[in-house]
C-alpha cells in the first residue's frame, strides 16, 4: 500500500438518536462519520461476532462474494466533500470464470463499506487528503470510553449489592454521549445519510467543535 494513504481501525461504534457515530483511527488520529441506524446496527453485530437467526443484507453480500470465489481486499475512504465521505470497495475474485485473480474497485457508501470490511476482516485506509482534512477527535472518544467504564463499574457495583431494580443500567447513554461531545445527532442535516438520500455518509460537524 503506497504512502497516500493511512490504515485506520474502527475504534467505537456507538447509538445516537436515529442514528450511529463510527470512530476510526489510529494511535495518532480518530475521526467520527455519521452513519444510518441500520448499517450501525450491523457493523456492531460484526465486531461483537453476535450470530443471527437469519442473514441481513450484509452477511447476503458476503455470501454472495464467497460464492463467486470472491472477497473484500480493503477499503479506501477515498474523499471528502463537505461533510459527505466516499469511499471505495475494493474486491478480489478469482474462480472459473477469472484464472488468475481479478481486482474490481467498486463505488460505495462508507458506511457499507466499512461494514463489510469488519465482517470479512478486511483493512480500512483513508486518503492522505481526507486524513489530513477530517478534525482530531481522540479526546472526546477517551471522555466517552471513561464515561462508559464509570457507568459500568456503577452498574456492576449495583448488581453485586444485589439490587435488581437497576439491571436495565445500560454502560452509557445517548445523553451522556451528547453531553460530553457537545453533538447533536445530524440527522437534521440535509447531508445526513438516512440512506435513502445521499450515497454517502457524513462527519459530524459539531464533532469539529468537541475540543474547542
Amino acid at each position: 500500500m503506497n504512502k497516500d494513504v493511512v490504515e485506520v481501525q474502527v475504534r467505537a461504534v456507538l447509538p445516537l438518536e436515529g442514528s450511529f457515530a463510527v470512530f476510526l483511527g489510529n494511535e495518532t488520529k480518530v475521526f467520527v462519520i455519521y452513519i444510518d441506524e441500520s448499517v450501525g446496527t450491523a457493523i456492531s453485530m460484526f465486531m461483537r461476532g453476535v450470530s443471527k437467526e437469519r442473514p441481513l443484507t450484509h452477511d447476503l453480500v458476503g455470501h454472495l462474494l464467497l460464492a463467486f470465489g470472491a472477497k473484500v481486499e480493503r477499503v479506501i475512504i477515498n474523499n471528502i466533500n463537505g461533510s459527505v465521505f466516499h469511499a471505495r470497495l475494493i474486491i478480489s475474485a478469482e474462480n472459473e470464470l477469472h484464472t488468475t485473480r481479478k481486482m474490481i474497485e467498486l463505488d460505495a457508501r462508507p458506511s457499507d463499506s466499512i461494514a463489510m470490511a469488519v465482517q470479512q476482516s478486511a483493512p480500512i485506509f483513508v486518503a492522505k487528503k481526507v486524513w489530513e482534512t477530517v478534525e482530531d477527535v481522540s479526546e472526546t472518544l477517551a471522555q466517552i470510553e471513561k464515561k462508559g467504564l464509570e457507568a459500568q463499574q456503577a452498574a456492576d457495583t449495583t448488581k453485586e449489592e444485589g439490587d435488581d431494580d437497576d439491571d436495565d443500567i445500560e454502560e452509557l447513554s445517548d445523553e451522556d454521549i451528547n453531553s460530553i461531545a457537545g453533538i447533536s445527532t445530524g440527522k437534521d442535516d440535509e447531508t445526513y445519510d438516512d440512506g435513502f438520500g445521499d450515497d454517502d455518509d457524513e462527519e459530524g460537524e459539531e464533532w469539529k467543535k468537541a475540543d474547542g
